[in-house]
């Protein structure tokens, strides 16, 4: 059974994790986030969920704002060629639906399928904002605090600049993905 906002935060609360959570309505795009956000202070992000040829699975997180080159993604962290995974993947390991991706669902990933994997650009930010498990609020925390998150649900982020970088290290010029 997929954890609920409420036992996220309950699981937060338990360590000592401070937060701040605004409601706000159904938000399914980093456009749309863009609106309706107001003044929430912090980097705003967007969560690629991943999945490499191989079966490997990983949740990309990175400014809301970013150019990702997806076709050399892949190079940049240590993958085979990857595609966005399925609604039906997403749930099954991650208990959560599309527009509502966040490192939060970690906390239903027991069996640790998937790789999270931090913008170094994001991680810049003191505070940052994700979806507490739904897209009807945003739930801010600091960076810092949020890496203690995830090594508490036994994901181990890995940090790589994969914004604004091709895989040879230059500048990408993809357009810039607007994933929720």
């Amino acid at each position: 059974m997929a954890a609920t906002p409420d036992d996220l935060m309950a699981f937060l609360d338990s360590l000592e994790i401070a937060t701040r959570t605004v409601s706000h309505p159904a938000l399914f795009t980093v456009a749309d986030s863009q609106k309706l956000r107001g003044e929430i202070a912090g980097g705003h992000t967007k969560n690629l969920f991943l999945k490499d040829k191989k079966g490997a699975l990983f949740l990309v997180v990175a400014e809301e704002d970013a150019v990702i080159d997806m076709k050399g993604l892949h190079k940049l962290i240590g993958s085979a060629r990857l595609s966005f995974g399925k609604p039906d993947l997403l749930m099954e390991v991650l208990g959560i639906l599309p527009g509502s991706v966040t490192p939060f669902a970690a906390i239903n990933d027991e069996a640790g399928r998937v790789s999270v994997i931090l913008d170094e650009g994001l991680m810049r930010h003191e505070r940052l904002n994700f979806h507490p498990l739904e897209n009807t609020a945003t739930t801010s925390i600091a960076a810092n605090d949020m890496i203690g998150f995830l090594r508490a649900t036994g994901h181990e982020p890995k940090i790589i600049a994969v914004a604004g970088q091709s895989a040879d290290g230059d500048q990408a010029s993809t357009q810039a993905l607007q994933e929720g």
